[in-house]
This record gives structure tokens, sequence and C-alpha cells, in this order.
């Protein structure tokens, strides 16, 4: 007797093969204008390098920006918008910066979150309907701090962790968006002022070591682990996603 089809296997991959991979604009905000009160954020260039590397080596074409401004912020995302991506397998934006739930901040103001996606909608980057959409916030959404528990029955960490169309369809114009965020609602994130931030730092690790095989989002579960065995002044440390994706996404190498 046939073994049963597991449901994954029933879920349809994005379509990878396009011309290009894509586009991933990075946004790193280091120092604020003085009247927000906003700390220095030491260590964010680090986690700038590391993912303008890590992101080339997938294929992407980097773009990364200095403590811009909310006007210039928000031109250079229009632009990104408007530009024709028929070409192209995927969009990817990063935000370094502080933050507040809903919000990230300009160097000069701050952000809402909702009002960047928006511009990726469907039903106003058409070049991109159908495409994963991924946006990663390396910033507080709150100032809660997590505490560290012990649970009953732990299983043990996996080794790679302790190693350190044819036809013709509609979606909802808010489809294939995927938001990885560092942190829960209404937690507070860590940043080492040289080595740069928990989440980069083992969300870049992964990506360089299984973001060929691994499914995006299994990718980002193991990232959620990495992250939540590290411990600061006692405190713990929890990111999430938020996916919106229609099928299972993969970067895998692309054929020459």
């Amino acid at each position: 007797m046939a073994s049963k089809e597991k449901a994954s296997d029933l879920l349809p991959e994005y379509k990878m093969d396009y011309k290009r991979r894509g586009t991933a604009l990075i946004f790193n905000q280091e120092r604020f204008f003085w009247q927000l009160n906003l700390r220095e954020r030491r260590g964010t260039a680090t986690d700038k390098i590391q993912l303008y590397v890590l992101f080339q080596q997938l294929g992407f074409n980097v773009q990364a920006f200095d403590d811009l401004t909310k006007n210039d912020m928000m031109d250079k995302l229009r632009k990104a918008a408007k530009a024709d991506h028929r070409d192209a397998d995927s969009f990817v934006c990063i935000f370094l910066s502080h933050g507040e739930d809903g919000h990230v901040f300009a160097h000069d103001d701050k952000v809402d979150i909702k009002e960047i996606t928006a511009l990726f909608r469907g039903d106003q980057c058409e070049s991109l309907v159908g495409k994963p959409k991924i946006f990663i916030f390396q910033a507080c959404r709150g100032d809660i701090t997590d505490n560290a528990v012990t649970g009953m029955a732990l299983d043990e960490m996996p080794s790679e962790v302790e190693e350190d169309a044819a036809g013709v369809y509609t979606l909802p114009a808010g489809a294939d968006f995927l938001m990885c965020y560092c942190v829960a609602e209404g937690f507070a994130a860590f940043r080492h002022t040289t080595l740069g931030s928990f989440y980069i730092q083992d969300l870049c690790k992964t990506l360089q070591q299984q973001g060929s095989t691994l499914e995006f989002t299994e990718l980002l579960t193991l990232v959620n682990l990495k992250v939540s065995r590290r411990t600061h002044r006692i405190k713990k440390q929890m990111p999430c996603f938020t996916s919106m994706l229609t099928r299972k996404l993969y970067f895998k190498p692309k054929k020459e």
C-alpha cells in the first residue's frame, strides 16, 4: 500500500529561477537626531557588513544606507516599490535601528511599519505579485525584557545548533509577505557593541550554513531556537516571524 503523502509535499515552491535573485535593501541607523533622545547603536556596523556579504552571496543586488532621515528612507522605499521586478525572484528589506512596536526609527523620526509594507502590496507593486517579500527588523518592539525559565522536559539541541503556473489565479494584495522580527511584540532586543546583534549573528550564520538547503520558514524557526538559547545578564530574547507566504521558499543556488 502506498504511503500517504505528507501535507508539506502538497505545497508548491516559489519559482526561483528568474534572471535575477532580486534586490536587498539595508537601512542601517546608528546615530539619531539629538531631540529623539536615542542612544547610538554601537555594533550595528557589524550587523550591516555581515548582512551585506551574506545577501550578496545569496545572489541579491544589495544596497545599504546609513542614518537616513525619514523622508530619504521613504524615497528609497518608494523608488524600490516602483522598480521593475519582473525578472527577479524576490525582494528583501532590512531595518537595523531603534524601534517601538509598530515603528522603526529613521535618523530624525519614527516610521510606521505598515506604511513601509503598504508600498509593496500587490495592488501597489504589481511586478512582485506572487513573489516572496521578506522584511527583517532588528529593532526593539518595547522595553520588556524576558526572563529565563526552566522547562520540565526540554528536547536536546539539534547538532547544528550545538555547533554554533500554468493556470491563471488571483491572490490577496497582502499575500507573500514574510515579517521577521528579532523580538516578540513589546519586548527589547540585545546587541553586543562590537559583535553585533544576537538575532543578526544567528540569522547570518544559519543562512550561510543552510540557506541553500533548508526551507526559509524552517530556517527562521532554527534561528528562533538559537537566539532563545542565548542569555544576556540573566535575561532572554525570543524572535518571531509572521508568514503570509503561500508556497515553500528556498534560496537554492542559481544555475549557471
